[in-house]
Parts: C-alpha cells; sequence; structure tokens
C-alpha cells in the first residue's frame, strides 16, 4: 500500500473511532430511568420495567424466590394505564398501600389467595413517584415504586453501553468526558501505529528490495 492511502486510510479509521464514540455518548446520555427514592430501590427483587405506551400492565404480588417482593419492583406508566396487581399466593398475605406520593394505592386488608386482583387506573393526578408496600411484609423489604408521567425526575443509568442485558440492568451511569477520553485515545494510538508503519516498514522494505 502506497503512503498516501494508507495516511487516507488510517485517517478515515481515526474518524470512524470519534463518530462511534461519540454516538455511544449521545445513546448514553438519552437513556434515564426514574430517579427512585430509596425506600424503592431498597426493596426486595428489584426489577425495572418501563411501560409507557402500555395501556394496561400487570405487577405481581408475591414474587421471588421467598413471596416477598412485587414484580416489576420499579414500574414507569403514562397516565391512563390500568396496572393490575395479580397475587401469586406465595409469601403469606400481602395488600398494596402508599407509603408515599400521589397514587392513592389501597387494596384493603392482606389477601393471601393466588389469582386475586387489585386494579388502579392511573390518573394525571397520580403524576410523579409513589412508593407502595406491603403493610405485613415492610420491614422485609416488600416494597416498591410507580413513576407516572414523563414529568418525573430522572437519572442517567448509561444507554446502551455494549453490556450484557443483566448488566446494564444495573444502571451504572457513563459520563460523557470518559467517553471523550477513549475517543482521543483511540485516535492518538491510530497515529502513533501509522507513523511507526511508514517510518521504519517502509525503511525495511527499501532495504530488502529498494523502493518501488
Amino acid at each position: 500500500m502506497k503512503r498516501r492511502e494508507f495516511v487516507r486510510t488510517a485517517g478515515g479509521a481515526s474518524a470512524a473511532v470519534a463518530a462511534s464514540a461519540g454516538a455511544t455518548g449521545t445513546a448514553a446520555a438519552q437513556e434515564a430511568e426514574p430517579d427512585w427514592p430509596s425506600g424503592v430501590t431498597g426493596g426486595n427483587l428489584g426489577e425495572y420495567m418501563d411501560a409507557r405506551g402500555e395501556s394496561e400492565v400487570t405487577v405481581e404480588v408475591g414474587a421471588g424466590s421467598d413471596g416477598l417482593a412485587f414484580a416489576p419492583t420499579q414500574l414507569w406508566v403514562d397516565t391512563g394505564t390500568t396496572i393490575t396487581f395479580e397475587w401469586t399466593g406465595s409469601g403469606g398475605d400481602h395488600n398494596v398501600v402508599t407509603v408515599e406520593g400521589e397514587a392513592s394505592l389501597d387494596s384493603g386488608d392482606p389477601v393471601g389467595e393466588e389469582g386475586y386482583t387489585y386494579e388502579y387506573e392511573v390518573t394525571e393526578e397520580d403524576a410523579g413517584i409513589t412508593h407502595y408496600h406491603c403493610v405485613p411484609h415492610d420491614a422485609v423489604g416488600m416494597h416498591a415504586g410507580i413513576a407516572v408521567g414523563e414529568d418525573v425526575p430522572t437519572v442517567e443509568t448509561g444507554g446502551n453501553t455494549g453490556w450484557p442485558e443483566n448488566i446494564a440492568k444495573v444502571g451504572v451511569p457513563l459520563h460523557a468526558h470518559w467517553v471523550g477520553i477513549a475517543a482521543i485515545l483511540g485516535i492518538a494510538l491510530t497515529f502513533v501505529f501509522t507513523f511507526y508503519l511508514l517510518k521504519y516498514g517502509e525503511s525495511a522494505h527499501t532495504g530488502h528490495g529498494g523502493t518501488q
């Protein structure tokens, strides 16, 4: 490959590295989920679901290996969505009651019957984040949360980081300056490689067979 062609190729590769890193940074900045209060994030199980755009969604009551969790534990919905809380029959008697927030969740007395349901239709008055729990199992971490509407506080979770889904779900923030540093390092390494290959590779080739 001639010197000019090689430099052109290396320059194109560097630009591709920068563009790719920039795109990754943009995706990371755009991916966010509600900023849940500690009472919600400290709940058992910890499953998160973004159900915006869905008219109906189901939450299991008595989920997990011991039946002491809500699944999903953290749920983001639109106004007008109907949430059906459905009992699994595991973990004893449960109920659904608001701890703090705008949604007035109250399924009544604790129930242990499998298949029992409690429906709640989300309205505009419920906008924001609501923390709820199971009263009989409050102390053992049976807590969860519902985020309603678009006007809720959010945190960046890293976007499409390329990690396996079960790791990406953890929501480790990916800050833009780290993406920038990675792009700069990639470009620098490309030019160092180009310099040494052109300088020493071409000299060694000339020494053996002359300049082509």
